[in-house]
């Protein structure tokens, strides 16, 4: 390997549900060296959701980026889930657990349902965190925690800022809004927009640039900018976003800016994605689902632990349909597989967008079986792309930002790149149609 001038390499480390992942990427989004530092996901009830997060949040990012040994690395940047949230110490290490999106502790009260996207779920993660740790020396969410370990620096984005409305009101920390739940002004993180540089990585030259968020961070560097393009994420989290020309409301999805000047995103997050399919890895004997017949496979509810987009009920519950004698550990895997490709499929469908191209990114395309089932669930190649890590690639070019290696954040779709397509199979496509109808069904959807 040729060697790679200093000002070339700026880091990336994503803080992921399941681990900190880690890339060091040159000027053409070429990785030179990864790391993936594991951590446990909490789930002390069914409604519940955490992170030891002085594991998660502090270790691993510090850790991700010891084993990556780029001394010669110009800037680095994190990006991570939201919402998240736990209480510091003076040293900035967490005395209270890492709560999670989708934990029962930041449901709103008295809300007859989640409102759309969770609008509230962290400052009910600050109330109930407050509670436990009063006078804590600070309230953070995952990126500060990870900032501060790195540099000593408190800080966030501004993206995962605004998600924590209303304790933030797009200007700044809202001080009436923290005194409601038992905080102060002093005891939040520092706010900055993203791909700025706020301070030096201990031990190093190496700049700290403000990241975002996770999937804004795989967004800028998938490529899937054109209207009609989805990005499918395929990480603990299902999230599909689909490109359009003009801001739609469609019940139950999400819509949001593009990076793209004139440009949104309609779509949002699912649980039926690696944390559902994890947990029946774990439940359901080893097998290959890509031997399963097309014709002798069931049909999964993949609601684990309730669903977000379209339902937003956190009280859904998986189930699995159809069994018969005839099927085997191979078809109920299948199903599995299949049951995240209906949620994509289901989404795409309720949009009433155009599809043009599927793009997908993160961990979950290393899966096969995944990749196979999108492409026969929605009858459409999958363009898988070339770097899993997509967050802490994305996180990597706002890192060159901050030191001014670019200047535009739409030049990073030059580093997306497409490693394989995974075709629809045409003796799946008809059975697969059949079971996404019954799946329809089953889940009380509008499109049934």
């Amino acid at each position: 390997m040729a060697p790679v001038s200093r000002e070339d390499v700026t880091i990336g480390i994503d803080v992921g549900t399941t681990a900190a992942k880690a890339v060091a990427v040159d000027e053409s989004g070429r990785v030179h060296a990864r790391a993936r530092i594991p951590h446990q996901l909490l789930v002390p009830a069914p409604d519940r959701l955490e992170h030891n997060a002085e594991e998660a949040w502090r270790e691993g990012p510090v850790t991700a980026l010891g084993r990556l040994n780029r001394p010669d690395a110009k800037a680095v940047a994190v990006s991570s889930m939201v919402p998240s949230l736990t209480a510091v110490d003076t040293e900035g290490r967490p005395i209270t657990p890492g709560l999670l999106y989708g934990d029962s502790r930041g449901r709103v009260p008295d809300a007859a349902e989640q409102p759309v996207p969770a609008v509230g779920e962290a400052a009910e993660f600050l109330r109930w965190t407050a509670a436990e740790a009063p006078g804590a020396a600070g309230y953070w969410p995952a990126p500060a925690v990870a900032n501060h370990a790195l540099a000593g620096e408190a800080v966030i984005d501004f993206a995962t800022a605004i998600t924590s409305l209303p304790l933030f009101d797009g200007t700044g920390w809202n001080a009436s809004a923290l005194a409601d739940r038992g905080a102060t002004v002093d005891q939040m993180p520092r706010v900055e927009t993203f791909g700025k540089p706020v301070g030096q990585v201990r031990g190093t030259s190496a700049v700290l640039a403000t990241g975002a968020i996770d999937a804004l961070c795989e967004q800028i560097v998938a490529g899937a900018d054109h209207d009609g393009d989805v990005l499918v994420l395929c990480g603990t989290t299902l999230i599909v976003w689909i490109t359009v020309a003009e801001a739609r409301q469609v019940p139950g999805l999400w819509t949001i800016p593009h990076t793209a000047v004139g440009k949104s995103q309609i779509g949002g997050a699912s649980n039926a994605g690696g944390l559902f399919l994890g947990w029946v890895d774990r439940v359901v004997a080893q097998a290959d689902p890509l031997s399963a017949d097309p014709r002798r496979v069931p049909v999964w509810m993949p609601y684990i632990r309730g669903e977000r987009t379209p339902f937003h009920d956190p009280d859904r519950r998986a189930a699995l349909h159809g069994v018969d004698l005839t099927q085997d550990a191979a078809s109920v895997r299948r199903a599995a597989y299949e049951a995240s490709g209906f949620v994509v499929r289901q989404i795409l469908e309720l949009s009433g967008a155009p599809v043009r191209r599927i793009i997908a990114s993160g961990g979950g395309t290393r899966v096969q079986p995944w990749m196979q089932a999108i492409a026969d669930a929605t009858g459409r190649p999958v363009e898988v792309s070339a770097v899993a890590e997509g967050a802490a690639l994305g996180a990597a070019f706002l890192a060159r930002m901050a030191v001014g290696l670019e200047s535009v954040i739409t030049d990073a779709a030059r580093w997306a790149a497409v490693e394989r397509v995974v075709e629809p199979r045409s003796e799946w496509v008809g059975p697969t149609k059949d079971r996404y109808r019954r799946f329809l069904e089953l889940s009380g959807s509008r499109l049934a």
